[in-house]
């Protein structure tokens, strides 16, 4: 038989993917060092953002470390990085890659090494001894290392192969029988060996076993990228699963974004005439070395053996049919019987680069058991899994052979009880408009035909799904409880952000949004998980923020600005979803998406440079980033840009002019920001000069002087002014009011706005120091608003504020914002102003708002663990502050009298390292270096 030991598989993965759990660790207190009797050390040694990575193509590879201490005030002022082919080497002090010297200064991010040439495969050991603030040397950190992939094309020996099937020549024929291939090669490893390296790659997608073992726990790999820009290629130790004398390896290939489906999405868009297609092929390299120094290579070519594999048809949208009476047993063991196959066809090259994955990989998360099965109608089970999610579910059955067991997936259930699959229908494919051959509804579905026998696991593999509840026929009992598990399954970023408070319904709205997230992150950031799956760059811009907050984004979302890169327009324009897939609406011209979409290239990359000091992507892009701001200025007039889909699911009639405007502004702002980092000085000033002509031009057009209200006057229109500080000063406290009445007396304390006007709004309102609004808002049961979905059963963030079930998605992440907030208005954990590199300055000013009696709050940041956690008894407040070394924070503490604060037991002016600046809103203001401090004061009286 062919093994998929898809339940098996997954449930080890499970143990591995630490990010996956969407849940709060109420019980964690930030705020305490991990070594908190640990003088000046570094730790958490990383190479491009990633630890002890496999796989660096990079010549001058970025390194970075964290820093701790016991000691207040403590900073970095020196380093000392050592690299060498062998952590021996480093323990005797005799380096023999690079030896950086004593290095003056406090940078410690993106170090670029500056040693020896790095060849193909060199792994490299490195150390960093740091100095602090009174020049005292540390002790030198453990070693971490990196491995390099492939440096250069010619370092690849083998070819693409492939079935040698020819695509179908009608569309219609797309949707029949096509199983995915699956490849084989028996090799002998002639002596004893030291060690063992697979470099691999298949599109669409691919599995790799060795002697029958799964290599790795990528899933759906490799990342979807534009294939005739990238193709991503993923680096294994496979040392422990070669053995002296014969072996065997085997491929498995799915189609994924390379080898879709004509569907017509939204009954217009062919991604097969949109996106790089082809049939499956691969293209692997195991490189064996032998103790004795000599090397040897095992490449795909001629000598591969293909046959059909028992998955008889794969598609991201539609899902998979898998007939398990075809399966072969050991067939990618040694000794295996191949006669009948097939010699593997050499195919040619994806035009894109081939390049090491430079983004964590898609993984399985923690088990999820179902809740309930029920059964509606007679023989339809239906499976409730208690959690809306994207991933797949195993199943086990026990049935006679030929058995077809249908199994369909959706967020919601008619009032019945039965499936209402329809929010969650591919592209909205409904009513036969699909294209030829396309179903006439485009439901997941998933297909297994049992071989009988006994029991048989049974778990999809080149695809995935957004889910709550399954519908399974085809069964003559119902399934038990035991016999399902559901895995979610998304790039497995790290969790960085940890936020409770005393409002359950916050905290709840915060696990809401986690999942949604982790919905939603499958190698691009996707709209959502089931109907359209795209990258579009308006979610970015819209919860982008919130979700850096809650994981580490630094390697996913500088591949999203390669994709933004990589699908730009021939006139400049940014795609309204990347990879690009035709969707161009409010286009800019020659496929250009709408400017709120297009802003998130130089968004993202800004905040690549302010979360975690990579400055790569300005400089990589800054003529990209130009020439998008020159399409801009040409398509306004006269400073005013009337385009765009404006504030995306308003309550009320949007704002064109004055969105397209006011984002016209935040790109040129940026555009100068990213110039005056790069110090392209004459382009600084253009910018700021063409801002401020843009910035008259919007208050002219939309500000009514005598009232503050811009435009319309609804709540996105005076968010958009006041957070982008469009707003002149002398009109802000009217802008305010305008914004203040909307909220409180024309909608009792209800928002109105769509995804960017809600997250301008919570932050204006908070900036403006109307926080008390911001929560009134946020802590609404009623309609519209996040506790009013909660109400309604939902599990994930919808698409729409209203209850809908025939069109909306049930999982999607564009209102995520509020978490956002919550780190930042209520924890008051933030970037200091908006020119910060690598949160090196940052304000911890909290919001003590509402009914909350606590908040606590970390953010595990690129220099280290930032916490904020308060509480209040009455009229007394407590702020315990954590701030690591590299790190200078303003501390806001709400308070009486200012001069009273205290800092433990004393007067916080006297305390050590704690400088006081002033007051502001009642607040106290105080300078601090890194440390732990716990601030007391008497809460100003209301």
């Amino acid at each position: 038989m062919l093994r998929i030991p898809a339940l098996a598989i997954l449930s080890a993965l499970s143990l591995v993917a630490s990010a996956s759990s969407a849940s709060i660790s109420a019980d964690r207190s930030p705020g305490i060092p991990r070594n908190p009797g640990n003088p000046f050390h570094a730790f958490d040694l990383r190479c491009e953002y990633a630890k002890n990575p496999i796989g660096i193509d990079s010549a001058h590879p970025r390194l970075s470390w964290k820093l701790e201490s016991s000691r207040r005030g403590d900073e970095q002022t020196a380093y000392r990085i050592r690299a060498a082919t062998d952590a021996g080497l480093l323990r005797r002090g005799a380096p023999d890659m690079w030896d950086s010297g004593h290095v003056m200064g406090s940078q410690s991010i993106g170090v670029a090494y500056a040693g020896k040439l790095l060849q193909s495969g060199r792994r490299v050991f490195w150390t960093v001894q740091v100095w602090d603030r009174e020049g005292r040397k540390s002790r030198e950190s453990a070693p971490s290392w990196w491995e390099m992939g492939l440096v250069e094309g010619r370092d690849w020996q083998g070819h693409w192969i492939g079935d040698g099937r020819p695509a179908p020549a009608k569309d219609e024929e797309f949707y029949g029988d096509r199983p995915a291939p699956c490849f084989r090669r028996e090799f002998v490893v002639k002596r004893p060996m030291r060690r063992a390296r697979a470099y691999v790659t298949g599109l669409g997608y691919y599995e790799m076993t060795l002697n029958g073992q799964r290599v790795g726990d990528h899933l759906l790999d490799p990342a979807w990228t534009n294939y005739d820009r990238r193709v991503f290629y993923s680096s294994y130790d496979v040392s422990k699963l070669l053995k002296q004398g014969r072996n065997a390896a085997g491929l498995l290939l799915g189609n994924g974004w390379y080898n879709t489906l004509p569907l017509r999405i939204f009954s217009r868009f062919n991604l097969r005439t949109i996106l790089p297609t082809g049939e499956p092929r691969a293209l692997l390299q195991l490189n064996i070395e032998y103790d004795d120094g000599s090397r040897e290579a095992v490449v795909t070519d001629e000598n591969w053996r293909v046959a059909e594999s028992p998955i008889r048809s794969n598609s991201l949208y539609l899902g998979e049919i898998y007939d398990a009476r075809k399966e072969m047993r050991d067939w990618d063991l040694a000794g295996f019987d191949d006669h009948a196959w097939k010699t593997a066809a050499q195919v040619d090259a994806p035009k894109g680069k081939l390049m090491p994955q430079p983004l964590p990989p898609i993984r399985a998360g923690k088990l999820m058991q179902p809740v309930k099965v029920t059964e509606p109608k007679p023989g339809l089970y239906i499976v409730d899994m208690g959690q809306n999610f994207a991933g797949v579910a195993a199943f086990r059955f026990n049935a006679p052979a030929g058995t077809t067991v249908k199994i369909r997936y959706a967020e919601l259930l008619n009032p019945d009880g039965t499936l209402n699959p329809l929010t969650s229908v591919a592209g909205q494919i409904k009513n036969g408009n699909g294209g030829p051959g396309a179903p006439p509804i485009a439901w997941q579905t998933d297909t297994y035909i049992c071989k009988g026998g006994g029991p048989e696991s049974c778990t999809p593999r080149f695809t995935w799904h957004g889910f709550r509840y399954i519908e399974i026929s085809g069964l003559s009992s119902p399934p038990s409880l035991s016999s399902i598990v559901g895995h979610p399954l998304h790039s497995d970023v790290e969790s960085v952000g940890e936020f409770a408070c005393s409002n359950p319904l916050f905290n709840r709205i915060q696990e809401m949004v986690r999942w949604t997230i982790l919905s939603n992150i499958f190698s691009v950031e996707s709209d959502c998980p089931h109907r359209e799956r795209l990258g579009y760059g308006g979610d970015i811009v819209a919860a982008g923020e919130a979700i850096i907050y809650n994981f580490d984004m630094s390697r996913f979302y500088s591949k999203a600005v390669d994709d933004l890169a990589d699908s730009v327009r021939p006139n400049g324009g940014m795609t309204e979803t990347a990879p690009f897939v035709g969707i161009a609406d409010e286009s800019l011209g020659e496929g250009a998406g709408p400017i709120g979409w297009g802003t998130a290239f130089p968004h993202l990359q800004w905040q690549l440079y302010q979360y975690y000091g990579d400055r790569a992507p300005l400089t990589t892009y800054y003529d990209m980033t130009r020439a998008w701001i020159r399409l801009l200025e040409s398509r306004a007039d006269g400073g005013i840009l009337v385009n765009g889909i404006s504030d995306h699911e308003s309550l009320v009639p949007k704002p064109v002019p004055l969105t397209g405007t006011a984002f016209y502004y935040y790109n040129v702002e940026l555009a100068a920001r990213i110039a005056g980092t790069l110090m392209h000085n004459a382009d600084l000033a253009r910018y700021e000069t063409l801002a401020q002509s843009i910035r008259a031009a919007f208050n002219g057009r939309f500000l009514k002087p005598e009232t503050g209200a811009y435009f319309t006057g609804t709540q996105a229109c005076q968010a958009f002014a006041l957070y982008m500080d469009l707003a002149p000063p002398a009109q802000k406290q009217e802008a305010l009011a305008v914004l203040v009445r909307d909220i409180m007396d024309n909608h009792k304390g209800h928002l109105t706005t769509g995804i960017f006007g809600t997250k301008y709004m919570l932050n204006a309102l908070t900036d403006t120091g109307r926080a008390d609004v911001a929560y009134e808002l946020a802590n609404q049961k009623t309609f519209p608003g996040w506790g009013y979905m909660l109400e309604n059963g939902a599990t994930t963030l919808w698409e729409h504020w209203a209850k809908e079930e025939r069109v909306y998605s049930h999982n999607h992440p564009m209102f995520g914002s509020i978490s956002e907030w919550f780190f930042k208005g209520l924890a008051g954990i933030r970037l200091a102003d908006a020119g910060v590199e690598g949160m090196r300055q940052i304000r911890i000013a909290p919001n003590v708002v509402g009914d909350l009696t606590w908040v606590r709050a970390s953010y595990d940041s690129v220099r280290g663990r930032i916490s904020s956690a308060w509480k209040r008894d009455g009229g007394s407040f407590v702020l315990e502050v954590a701030v690591p070394p590299g790190i200078q924070a303003a501390v806001e503490v709400p308070a009486n009298d200012p001069t009273s604060v205290k800092e433990a037991n004393l007067l916080a002016r006297d305390a050590e390292g704690v400088k006081y600046v002033g007051a502001r809103n009642g607040s106290a203001i105080f300078h601090v270096g890194s440390g732990v401090y716990r601030f007391t004061s008497v809460l100003p009286q209301k």
